[in-house]
Parts: C-alpha cells; sequence; structure tokens
C-alpha cells in the first residue's frame, strides 16, 4: 500500500474567522453560547462523530417522492429530502449513474446523503449511453427542476448546490462543475471523461476512485482529473483499497462518510467537519489520501 500523502496548505475556517471579525470590529458582542451559529447559519445537525457518520442513517428522518422521466432535461428520477419543517432550508445534491445504469445503481446513497440534512435528487438519465458532457448538463437540468419546479422546492436554499456522479455521470459531474462556477461542491466517484485537464474548474470537487479499477483507472482517470484542478477550488483525493470500478453500486461506508463530510463542509460551510477532511481518512480500507488542508 502506499502511503497518505497530503499536499499545499489552504485554510478552510475563512468564513467563520471573518464573520467574527466582523462583529469585533463593529463593537458586537458575540454570544457565548452560540459562537459557531453567529458565523454559520447553514448549520445543520448535532455535532458530527465517526458513529454518526458510519452509520447507515443520519439524525433527520427522510422521505422520497418520484420525479417522472417525461420531466424536461433529464430522464426523471427520485427525491430524497428531510422531513422536518423546523430545520430552514437545505442544500441539494444531483446525482448521476453510469454508462447503462440507471439511478437503482446508486439509490442507496440517496436517504444515506438526505438524513444528513440535504434534499438529494437521484436521477436517471434521457438515455443509458449519454456521454459526461450530456450528463453533466443533465445534472444541472435537475437542479434547476428541484429549485425551480419541484415540490419539494421550499426545503431548498437554491444558492447551496452540488454534483455528483458514478463513472460517467463522475465524468460529468466535472463537466457540471466547470460549467456552473457557482456550485458549492462536486463528489465525482470513479469518474470517467476523456478529458483529462479540469485547470478551469474552481468548485471544491473530491473524487474517490478504486485501486484496482480497471474501467476508469486511477492512473487515467482520477489522478489526472485530480492534479489538474488548481488547490485554489479547494480539492480531495481519496483512494478505496483493493476497490474496482463499481465500488459504489453497493453501500460503501468509507465513500458515503467522506461525501457527507465534504458535502456538510462545502454546501453547508459547516467547519466541525472539518477535522474528517484534515487529516482526511486512514485505515485498511484507504489506499492513498491526498488534500489542500494546512499542515
Amino acid at each position: 500500500m502506499r502511503s497518505t500523502t497530503t499536499t499545499r496548505p489552504r485554510s478552510l475556517s475563512l468564513l467563520a474567522r471573518l464573520a467574527m471579525a466582523a462583529v469585533v470590529a463593529t463593537g458586537g458582542v458575540v454570544a457565548a453560547s452560540s459562537p459557531v451559529q453567529a458565523a454559520n447559519p447553514y448549520e445543520r445537525g448535532p455535532a458530527p462523530t465517526n458513529a454518526i457518520l458510519e452509520a447507515s442513517r443520519g439524525p433527520f428522518a427522510t422521505s422520497s417522492t418520484s420525479v417522472s422521466s417525461l420531466v424536461s432535461g433529464f430522464g426523471g428520477g427520485v427525491i430524497y429530502y428531510p422531513t422536518t419543517t423546523t430545520a430552514g432550508t437545505f442544500g441539494a445534491v444531483a446525482i448521476s449513474p453510469g454508462y447503462t445504469a440507471s439511478w437503482s445503481s446508486l439509490d442507496w446513497l440517496g436517504p444515506r446523503i438526505a438524513s444528513h440534512g440535504f434534499v438529494v435528487i437521484g436521477i436517471d438519465t434521457i438515455t443509458r449511453f449519454d456521454q459526461p458532457s450530456s450528463r453533466g448538463r443533465q445534472l444541472l437540468a435537475a437542479l434547476d427542476y428541484l429549485t425551480e419546479r419541484s415540490s419539494v422546492r421550499g426545503r431548498i436554499d437554491a444558492s447551496r448546490l452540488a454534483v455528483a456522479g458514478h463513472s460517467m455521470g463522475g465524468g460529468g459531474s466535472l463537466e457540471a462543475a466547470a460549467s456552473r462556477p457557482s456550485l458549492q461542491a462536486a463528489v465525482p466517484l470513479a469518474p470517467w471523461n476523456l478529458t483529462k485537464n479540469w485547470s478551469n474548474l474552481r468548485v471544491p470537487t473530491l473524487i474517490v476512485g478504486g485501486e484496482y479499477d480497471t474501467v476508469a483507472s486511477v492512473s487515467s482517470h482520477s489522478e489526472p482529473f485530480y492534479n489538474s484542478i488548481p488547490a485554489s477550488a479547494e480539492k480531495a483525493y481519496l483512494e478505496l483499497n483493493g476497490e474496482g470500478h463499481f465500488f459504489p453500486n453497493t453501500v460503501n461506508t468509507p465513500t458515503a462518510k467522506q461525501m457527507v463530510a465534504w458535502l456538510k463542509r462545502f454546501v453547508d460551510d459547516d467547519t466541525r467537519y472539518e477535522q474528517f477532511l484534515c487529516p482526511g481518512p486512514s485505515g485498511l480500507a484507504i489506499e492513498e489520501y491526498r488534500d489542500t488542508c494546512p499542515h
């Protein structure tokens, strides 16, 4: 196994520090009981722990609703959302399956991510043979549907959106992030794309690859993608020990744990999750981890 590596310093706590500094500069008083809430209005749920992130469900009860395949811009799918109406609005994530696959190949991710305080739309693509560029456009169409026309649009903060996907869907999430820099996060899983240079990408991106992937090998896909993304965008690379291309098609706790932590940190600006990113994961399940954390 290769040793865990980390690269390039960058602060992840700038938002909180600037907010606190603004209060002090104006002579305000910060309540000792709730300094984090004052600086970070998007926190949802209890303080995170390993046990919470590794459980099959997070702290929020969820429900789901189907989206017709007749909807414009993508092939329909399923929306998962927290049932609470008292916790404020939530960030949202659109997720695409891979080549020839349907959303059912990844559907364990929907309720799991939603249970941590997100609205998730898992999409089916217009055809199962759609290429990454098309999947990227469909992910963005799904986010637009969620925030503008869906039955749960009132639960969503349209300024806090993210994309993810597997294989060609992962390649599509890179396409979506590059074309819509206002997105808050992207999480490509075993991504496949003929484009290798993503130096124009500005969205915080976590790439998860499998050590033994023979479809989208990490040496020709995940690693070049990661290396080409500028450090200023915020990025991390997680390589799973002994896994192949289809690791997202069954419940995979290391993937879910890191994916939730990344979304919470960058979609919700929740610095409580930095502890799971900096330093990153380690152990027998992890082949390698790289990041842009300060050290």
